[in-house]
């Protein structure tokens, strides 16, 4: 089975002409997905973007988060393991050549779980490796995304 996401790019110059000889350009721009609000995007500051929208690298990182979370909770569900708080401090390290080319060289999860159950608190943190394996973001990564998981009970 196949799905088909999309998304559109929209950027344009807002170079005056004093500035075209720096061939400077604006790292701002916006992505638009059917259906659902703008997103005002940027480079990091690292890279001479405008450190308060949303960049690529913090987009990735919150996909590989979110997918993470998703996955987990299904398999809980399926696993009849009540979850009741779910949270992630992620860090993600990119690492930029010489030549200016850059690339994630891993991504650290950190999720904190408080379930319901103590008697199913090592098969919680278990849980995490099958999140993982299923996660549809994670599985498309060229780079480790590894997991340091958290369990407590009420």
């Amino acid at each position: 089975m196949k799905h088909i996401f999309k998304a559109e790019v929209k950027w344009s110059s807002n170079q005056n002409k004093e500035d075209s000889t720096k061939r400077l350009y604006s790292k701002t721009h916006q992505i638009k997905i059917e259906g659902k609000p703008i997103l005002d995007v940027s480079a990091a500051k690292a890279f001479k973007g405008d450190p308060e929208l949303y960049n690529p690298e913090d987009l990735l990182l919150s996909s590989l988060v979110s997918c993470h979370m998703m996955s987990y909770l299904y398999v809980c569900s399926q696993n009849g393991i009540e979850v009741l708080v779910y949270s992630d401090n992620a860090e993600a390290i990119i690492e930029v050549a010489p030549d200016g080319s850059g690339r994630f060289t891993e991504v650290r999860l950190y999720p904190k779980v408080k379930i319901a159950n103590a008697d199913k608190m090592q098969e919680a943190l278990d849980l995490h490796i099958k999140a993982n394996q299923l996660c549809f973001i994670a599985n498309s990564c060229n780079f480790p995304v590894l997991h340091n998981p958290t369990c407590e009970t009420t």
